[in-house]
């Protein structure tokens, strides 16, 4: 579709097909990502679940399960990951050691603190487009977690 010129642009997480008439918007994303986070700490948010309000205030402890059961996930899949395992790439271990330098260890936190550059930016950017009617603290936009959990 870019290449016929139905659409202008395309963002997902892999390279589309090549063709001379296609090319990435930053021949190098790592690096201009790289400079972005190092100048301004905002690393895009890869997801966010949202659970229903009314869900919530029937049964609070889902709030609280699911950030945990998510917690656990990262855990087991960073620890996988620093093993090397599963992946077959020629310089995963100098990767591991540069998210490891430039992002704590971690370049996906969960929690307000550790996110706090990133949802500002995203609820200035939302109130500037028009998406929502006011600027407002990030802390509104998500229930409370056990101190213990975050």
């Amino acid at each position: 579709m870019l290449a016929a010129g139905e659409i202008d642009a395309l963002t997902g997480t892999q390279h589309p097909h090549p063709h001379p008439d296609v090319a990435p918007l930053f021949p190098d994303a790592r690096a201009v990502e790289r400079d972005f986070f190092l100048r301004t700490r905002i690393f895009p948010i890869m997801h966010v679940v949202v659970i229903r309000r009314d869900l919530y205030g029937r049964e609070p402890w889902v709030a609280e399960n699911l950030f945990q059961a998510f917690v656990d996930a990262k855990n087991l899949a960073l620890a996988r990951m620093h093993k090397g395992h599963p992946y077959m790439l020629p310089w995963v271990h100098e990767d591991i050691h540069e998210i490891a330098e430039l992002f704590g260890g971690d370049p996906y936190p969960y929690g307000i603190e550790a996110n706090r550059p990133t949802l500002e930016a995203l609820v200035g950017y939302m109130t500037e487009q028009h998406f929502i009617p006011r600027t407002m603290p990030v802390e509104e936009l998500f229930v409370p977690v056990d101190k213990a959990l975050r």
